[in-house]
C-alpha cells in the first residue's frame, strides 16, 4: 500500500512538472509571437521630456535593415568598448550574431520626423534589445542591451524605457526582468541598482561561486514580480563555499 502511495505521489509530481513546462512554454511562444509590444502601452509611444520630443518603434532581430544593423553596430562600438577592455573584439562578435537572431526583439529610441536634419540619415537615437526566455525555469524578460545616444542621455529616458520593459515583462507574465552589467560600467551598475532597485541576481557569478565569480567582470540583475521568483532568483540559500567565502572575508576585516 505504501509503495503504491508513494508512485501515485510520483507521478501526481511528475505532471505537475509537465503541466508547468507546458505552461511555461505557452507563456513564452504567446510572448514572443506578439509583433508590437508597444500595442498595449500607447502613452508609451511618445516620450517628451527635458526638451526631447521622440517617438518610439518596434523591431524584430531578423527584420533589421542594414542601415539599422549598422547604427546598432556603432552605437555598441561607441558605449561599450570602454567598459568591455580588451574583451571587446570577441564580444563585438558575439553581440553582432546576437542582434539578428529571430528571437531578439526591440524598441527603438527615434527622432521625430520635423527634427530631422540632412546630416542625420538615421532618425535612431538609441534602442532596447530583449527576449524572452527561461533562467531557472521560470519565464523571464532577459534585456540584453539598453543604448542611448549620448544626446539624449541623462534626460530621464533610461528610466522611461526600463518602466516601459517592466510593464510588458508584467504584462506577458513573465517572472522577472534579467540584464548582465559589467562591473566597470560604474554609471550602469549604479542606474540599475540604486535608481531602479535591481539587486544582484542568485545566479549571477558572484553568487553562484564567489571564489571563481571574483575572476568575471559583469554581474547579473534582476527585478522579480512574484514570490517564487524572488525566493530563486533573488534569495538562494549559501552553499558551503559560500559560507567558506564569508568566514574568510569577515576574518581578514578582524586581521585588518
Amino acid at each position: 500500500m505504501e509503495s503504491s502511495t508513494a508512485s501515485e505521489k510520483k507521478k501526481l509530481k511528475r505532471r505537475e512538472i509537465l503541466e508547468k513546462k507546458k505552461a511555461t512554454d505557452q507563456i513564452l511562444k504567446a510572448a514572443s509571437a506578439q509583433i508590437d509590444h508597444l500595442a498595449s502601452f500607447p502613452s508609451f509611444r511618445c516620450f517628451n521630456r527635458n526638451g526631447l520630443c521622440l517617438h518610439l518603434e518596434s523591431g524584430h532581430g531578423d527584420k533589421l535593415s542594414h542601415c539599422t544593423k549598422q547604427y546598432i553596430q556603432n552605437l555598441l562600438k561607441v558605449n561599450m568598448e570602454g567598459p568591455y577592455g580588451s574583451e571587446w573584439a570577441i564580444e563585438e562578435k558575439v553581440k553582432r550574431r546576437e542582434m539578428v537572431a529571430p528571437e531578439a526583439r526591440y524598441i527603438f529610441v527615434c527622432r521625430n520626423a520635423n527634427d530631422m536634419m540632412d546630416s542625420a540619415p538615421i532618425p535612431l537615437l538609441g534602442f532596447l534589445h530583449y527576449r524572452f526566455t527561461l533562467e531557472e525555469e521560470m519565464p523571464v524578460l532577459y534585456l540584453y542591451e539598453l543604448q542611448l545616444d549620448s544626446s539624449v542621455q541623462g534626460k530621464g529616458l533610461g528610466k522611461f524605457l526600463m518602466e516601459l520593459i517592466e510593464l510588458i515583462a508584467q504584462e506577458k507574465w513573465m517572472s522577472a526582468v534579467v540584464l548582465t552589467v559589467q562591473k566597470s560600467n560604474s554609471s550602469a551598475m549604479k542606474f540599475y541598482r540604486s535608481k531602479l532597485r535591481y539587486v544582484v541576481s542568485s545566479i549571477s557569478p558572484s553568487r553562484v561561486n564567489p571564489f571563481a565569480g571574483v575572476e568575471k567582470k559583469y554581474e547579473i540583475l534582476c527585478k522579480t514580480f512574484d514570490h517564487e521568483a524572488k525566493a530563486v532568483l533573488e534569495v538562494k540559500k549559501q552553499t558551503p563555499c559560500q559560507n567558506c567565502f564569508q568566514y574568510h572575508l569577515t576574518t581578514l576585516k578582524v586581521l585588518d
